[in-house]
């Protein structure tokens, strides 16, 4: 595989933080997993890929869901898959493989599988429509997909809170507008419309969902998550000791308030997307 920008990412240090704190991300998301396996009606016989995998939680899912089928992940990130790979021996999955594919341009067999899945993996194609035509490509007729992704980090306060608390003492580069790729490339649903239709698929639905990310059982371990994540940590490297300071101190203040018995919450619109191969 050609090693792009987009992949050295992943397999550097973007990879390595969503290794270290799989099991957070996993917490944070698990409503959105939920959601997502509504949206799949993954059946015990289905042949399942699940795109950008990740560490491999919703391809295990999956994997279980499907029993007396099987299960694919597909992902960048060499860290990820081999935690991917770790634990799924771990739990003794025996119907479950993880590869190190592109899924734009990776030559899956042409109908293989029944349902394709994501949560939020699908964001970061350099050519979308190319990337969920390949992706059609690899269902059966009238093969299901379904996937979650975010909506306008504006409506985010998951998004929206860190960058204005860090906002006063450092400049935290943005995650990439709604025509390239990365984390809001899907925000629009007339564009989601526009790259689904355009790649063959039909059915196309989008519900909203706004459920929270648990940042972490309390505010200090809420911090400490956002403080680790790669673009912040890489924004706050130069800052001097007393700027630093300020700054986390900032950070904690504003989370605060969305601190709950259940964890600290904060809103993460999304959407479900869900539609179907033409083919």
């Amino acid at each position: 595989m050609a090693e792009s920008a987009r992949t050295l990412d992943w397999n550097g240090a973007n990879g390595d933080h969503w290794v270290a704190y799989e099991d957070k991300y996993n917490a944070a998301m698990f409503r959105y997993s939920e959601r997502l396996f509504a949206g799949a009606d993954v059946q015990p016989d289905d042949r399942v890929l699940d795109v950008g995998c990740g560490c491999g939680q919703t391809t295990r899912v999956a994997a279980a869901l499907a029993a007396e089928g099987s299960a694919l992940g597909v992902d960048l990130s060499a860290a990820m898959l081999a935690q991917a790979r770790a634990r799924a021996a771990e739990e003794g999955v025996g119907n479950v493989r993880f590869e190190q594919a592109d899924a734009q341009v990776h030559d899956f067999a042409g109908g293989a599988y029944d349902v394709a899945i994501s949560r939020h993996g699908v964001m970061f194609f350099a050519d979308p429509v190319a990337a969920f035509a390949n992706v059609r490509r690899a269902l059966r007729p009238a093969g299901r997909l379904a996937f979650v992704c975010w909506r306008a980090p504006e409506e985010s306060e998951y998004s929206a809170v860190p960058r204005a608390a860090l906002g006063r003492y450092v400049t935290v580069p943005k995650s990439g507008g709604v025509n390239e790729p990365g984390p809001n490339s899907l925000a629009d649903p007339d564009r989601v419309r526009e790259v689904l239709g355009g790649a063959g698929f039909v059915d196309v639905r989008l519900e909203a969902e706004n459920e929270p990310m648990d940042l972490g059982a309390g505010v200090g371990e809420a911090l400490d998550f956002v403080l680790n994540r790669p673009h912040v940590r890489e924004a706050m490297a130069d800052l001097d000791g007393g700027t630093k300071a300020k700054a986390t101190e900032a950070l904690r203040e504003a989370l605060t308030p969305y601190a709950t018995p259940e964890g600290v919450l904060l809103r993460a619109p999304a959407w479900l997307v869900t539609a179907h191969n033409a083919a």
